[in-house]
């Protein structure tokens, strides 16, 4: 696939649930440069009838040519969380401890992938020391979590591991040192509690780029804390991993996109904003709701009330009509034709934003759709505002699937696909 570029949209539906879409697969001539993917990108927006000053965001990983591409358009972008933790491990693992350690798991592993013998003996060792019957796990260098799957997977083994390699003369080298345990140890310690917030950030089908800043808080204050009973090695990859997510996570624009984003969840508003960002995020939520009001009291309707009763939901009994209904008739069509002045829409959008802030959080399990759900009518601007960030992904993850879908479809036995047809085998698989 990598002559393909995939473009993958994510929106929330007028019923607040989260659809992503991949809208087009792609066939490259030219190279992946920064100017031919932003001519992709908008080529593909443009034969979806998409504006792009409806783009919010786009979340990409770090190659420099689709960093350069989302500059060239002038959107704004959001890095990929996987891939920052991804690159804020690495960084962490430059130690010559480590890679002592690692590659001594590397070669162990190894000379158990390619001995059946082994592997037997493996299996009886387990048997022996009632140990759980599991085969040992290598490692993929582009997935920081396959390494520290290696890693405690060698030392729930390790006892099994060096009763096997014991017994034989040439492979007694490959047996962890005291040293290399306490390193191994170090390492699963710090990495183990980072794989659960991977995999929850990777979702397609829930609310996740609010998440972000409440995961990086919760990194510092308990998951990455540093604690006094803890090794310096487990000290110093904490560090450094926190550091390193400190410094990406600092550029104001990816701030501001983040804190709008938990500010519009109702699970955290305001609690991880900044005290100095309080009163920006206060403003722009002002100001792009007095953008987004038309639209939002307009889907609203002119008989809905605040608790969300149209006329539609009134009883369709019959009964004979009072003076006072006709009355009130005749004031609900005036009230229809008539606008609010600036003064009283700033009133009511003022109203809106305080009673949303002050209500009570909603429980950090729940979601946020369902919530916005059931008050879109309660506030229907911010209602509007929250289609709007919501629907980012924290993470490129969907649109990896998208390139291992397009493997499954291009494979030696299919590479004579034209390229329409590879664009409409992924677009059915993805979008069926």
């Amino acid at each position: 696939m990598d002559p393909y570029m995939s473009l993958t949209i994510h929106y929330i539906d007028e019923d607040f649930a989260m659809q992503s879409r991949c809208l087009q697969t792609s066939f490259f001539l030219q190279d992946h440069t920064g100017e031919s993917i932003a001519q992709g990108l908008r080529e593909v927006m443009a034969s979806w009838s998409l504006q792009e000053d409806r783009l919010v965001c786009i979340t990409i990983d770090n190659g420099a040519n689709v960093v350069k591409a989302a500059s060239l358009n002038n959107w704004t972008r959001l890095q990929c969380f996987g891939h920052r933790l991804h690159l804020a491990i690495e960084n962490a693992m430059r130690d010559p401890r480590i890679d002592r350690a690692v590659g001594l798991c590397k070669k162990l592993v190894s000379s158990f992938s390619y001995s059946w013998r082994r592997k037997k003996q493996l299996t009886e060792a387990q048997r022996e020391l009632k140990l759980p019957e599991h085969t040992l796990k290598t490692e993929c260098p582009t997935r920081w979590g396959s390494r520290q799957a290696m890693i405690a997977r060698v030392l729930e083994q390790q006892r099994a591991i060096s009763q096997v390699l014991s017994d034989d003369r040439k492979a007694r080298h490959l047996i962890p040192t005291w040293q290399d345990t306490d390193v191994l140890e170090a390492i699963n310690k710090s990495l183990s509690p980072l794989l659960e917030f991977t995999d929850a950030l990777s979702s397609e089908k829930y609310v996740s780029v609010s998440f972000v800043k409440p995961v990086l808080h919760l990194f510092r204050s308990f998951i990455l804390k540093v604690n006094n009973d803890e090794t310096d090695l487990t000290c110093t990859i904490k560090t450094k991993i926190l550091s390193y997510l400190d410094e990406k996570y600092n550029n104001p624009l990816t701030q501001e996109l983040l804190d709008m984003a938990s500010a519009l969840d109702p699970r955290f508003k305001l609690s991880y904003v900044s005290e100095d960002n309080v009163a920006p995020i206060h403003a722009r939520l002002t100001s792009e709701m007095a953008r987004t009001a038309p639209a939002a009291m307009a889907e609203m309707g002119p008989t809905s009330d605040p608790h969300g009763k149209t006329a539609e939901d009134a009883p369709t009994t019959k009964k004979k009509k009072t003076l006072g209904s006709f009355s009130k008739t005749a004031e609900g069509a005036a009230a229809a034709t008539q606008r609010l002045s600036p003064l009283q829409e700033q009133q009511a959008i003022s109203s809106e934003l305080q009673s949303y802030l002050q209500s009570g959080n909603l429980d950090s399990e729940e979601d946020p759709l369902d919530w916005w759900r059931e008050h879109q009518r309660l506030f229907p601007r911010l209602s509007k505002l929250a289609k709007k960030y919501l629907c980012i992904p924290a993470t490129s993850s969907p649109s990896e699937r998208v390139f291992s879908t397009g493997g499954n479809v291009v494979t030696c036995l299919r590479s004579s696909l034209k390229p329409e047809n590879v664009d409409r085998l992924v677009f059915l698989s993805k979008n069926l």
